[in-house]
């Protein structure tokens, strides 16, 4: 099962003058202006049993970026010649709806493109991992330039890649039942017909 998605606008930004490191009894010193360098995307899917994790940077997002996120996936092995690879997405556009899923099914027939629930892109695994990139890689965002920004998420990926483990899920469907239960109760009652 791949779980993807798109960490979109990483910024590079210049700023005035270079942060400064924490030193002992002082915080880390970001300087707050800065000019805009322009913006990447990074695409990323992770592999939720495997903890494999394939990524790309890409200048915009759209079917095309996603579209080689998806061979990248699919043309390597154990993923190449397996009879169904199930695909977790959000709705996203790039990946939306029953023409995404006919689309990509077209190009790659074990592909399952299974679509999230509207706003419900919490239950998508890749987002932890881009919770890493974003603490370790992303803040503060002190990229000189779009290389640069590249420069450091490409090895980062595959740093983490020599150490992930899957992700232990504790979220179950009986907590799926109880939450729906919980936001059903809070939903007001519909108005009556006079």
């Amino acid at each position: 099962m791949i779980s993807a998605d798109e960490k979109t606008s990483i910024q590079a930004r210049i700023r005035r003058h270079t942060s400064l490191p924490a030193a002992p009894r002082r915080p880390p010193r970001t300087e707050f202006e800065y000019t805009r360098g322009g913006a990447l995307q990074y695409m990323a899917a992770w592999d939720v049993h495997q903890a494999r994790i394939f990524g790309r940077c890409e200048p915009a997002t759209g079917i095309e970026p996603f579209g080689r996120l998806v061979t990248q996936v699919m043309t390597t092995e154990p993923y190449a010649s397996a009879r169904r690879v199930f695909w977790v997405a959000d709705n996203g556009s790039s990946h939306r709806g029953h023409a995404a899923a006919h689309r990509l099914r077209g190009a790659w027939p074990s592909l399952r493109l299974v679509h999230l629930p509207a706003h419900a892109s919490w239950l998508n695994q890749v987002e932890v991992y881009f919770s890493v990139i974003q603490r370790k890689i992303l803040t503060p965002s002190d990229f000189g330039s779009l290389a640069e920004a590249e420069a450091a998420l490409l090895p980062f990926q595959d740093y983490y890649q020599q150490i992930a483990t899957p992700f232990e899920w504790k979220f179950t469907k009986p907590d799926l039942d109880l939450l729906l239960k919980r936001l059903a109760a809070c939903e007001p009652a519909p108005a009556l017909a006079a």
